[in-house]
């Protein structure tokens, strides 16, 4: 996957979570794109409220993965990661 694919998958994914964050919003969490790697693997880092609940997992497979995968095809997965800065 070369720079533009790359940039118009993120572009892509960030429209499918805007659908969701006024949900994680709602309960003081929010979600961020790490990275999407070469093998479409789509790496997320859950912040605010997300980042410490026990829902988490649940979150993020039940939401986050399935209304991503579903506006996004490409990606074949979704896991939480914490960034390096």
């Amino acid at each position: 996957m070369d720079a533009s694919e790359k940039k118009e998958l993120i572009e892509r994914v960030e429209r499918a979570l805007d659908s969701i964050r006024p949900f994680l919003k709602a309960d003081g969490g929010d979600i961020e794109i790490v990275d999407i790697t070469d093998n479409f693997e789509l790496q997320v880092n859950m912040v605010g409220n997300c980042d410490a609940c026990m829902m988490k997992q649940l979150t993020l497979k039940g939401g986050v993965e399935g209304t991503v995968l579903s506006a996004v095809p490409e990606i074949i997965k979704v896991s939480a990661v914490i960034p390096t800065k």
